[in-house]
């Protein structure tokens, strides 16, 4: 039996099978129950290959999300910036315009609608320079759709959670509430991601977390392209915050949040 190469080794066949459950699936229903309440979730998906993005929509209309489809890169480009979705997933090789530029171009613009990169290369450089442009997800085919539906839930969830106090440490400002972080009482804008891993290093200041607990608690991973993620992360919120970020490495460990001492 040929097998599908992946981070998941999955089977022609297996990969078919999907396809069947897929197209036995609903079509969009634009709303749905989301952990017991409504959840108006438009997911906006850029998807030149059209059974994948045939999967993709049925997969996530059976959870209760509506979608939109677009094959050409400057069309979803165009899409997103229309119809404001809660999540984007978007395919990184795209024609006319490519992933990683929609994704580059949407952070330029301010946008920090959550961006999941799905792609056919399992290449490091790739998922890396996605992570650093802003993206807070990844996944390489071929891949289970059920696990993109869960990828893009746990962002969401991530966002959406219960009201948190506000947290300071040094000159940060973190309100969880709001999704907010301040600086000097400047707005500072980080993605979902981001924002997610810096609220939990600052939850507990001094308590040193190791990269496989950062991968649990934030990503909801138990192993998700190994440390790197994490570092990378990490490097994108130091970048943000500049001297007051309040991250610190911890060699050979992991990292914790302590107040600057400039």
């Amino acid at each position: 039996m040929r097998t599908v190469t992946g981070p998941c080794q999955r089977t022609v066949a297996e990969v078919f099978e999907e396809c069947q459950k897929a197209a036995a699936l609903p079509a969009d229903t634009g709303r749905g129950l989301f952990n017991g309440a409504m959840q108006p979730g438009l997911v906006v998906v850029v998807e030149d290959d059209p059974a994948i993005a045939d999967i993709q929509r049925r997969y996530l209309s059976a959870a209760g999300f509506g979608v939109h489809t677009e094959r050409d890169g400057r069309a979803g480009l165009e899409a997103i910036r229309r119809l404001r979705p809660v999540a984007v997933v978007l395919d990184v090789g795209l024609p006319s315009l490519d992933g990683i530029e929609i994704c580059r171009t949407l952070r330029g613009e301010n946008d920090w609608t959550p961006v999941l990169f799905v792609t056919a290369r399992d290449d490091e450089v790739d998922r890396v320079l996605g992570l650093e442009l802003g993206g807070d997800d990844y996944l390489t085919k071929p891949f289970s759709p059920r696990e993109l539906v869960a990828r893009i839930k746990s962002v969401l969830r991530r966002q959406s959670g219960p009201p948190a106090p506000v947290v300071a440490l040094g000159r940060v400002r973190l309100d969880e509430t709001r999704r907010e972080i301040r600086v000097d009482d400047a707005p500072v804008s980080l993605t979902a991601t981001e924002f997610d891993l810096l609220a939990k290093l600052m939850s507990s200041p001094g308590r040193v977390f190791t990269r496989e607990q950062l991968l649990s608690s934030v990503w909801g991973q138990a192993d998700y392209g190994g440390g790197r993620t994490v570092d990378v992360h990490v490097a994108q919120v130091r970048s943000k915050l500049g001297d007051a970020c309040p991250i610190v490495t911890r060699r050979g460990v992991g990292y914790t949040a302590e107040e600057s001492r400039e």
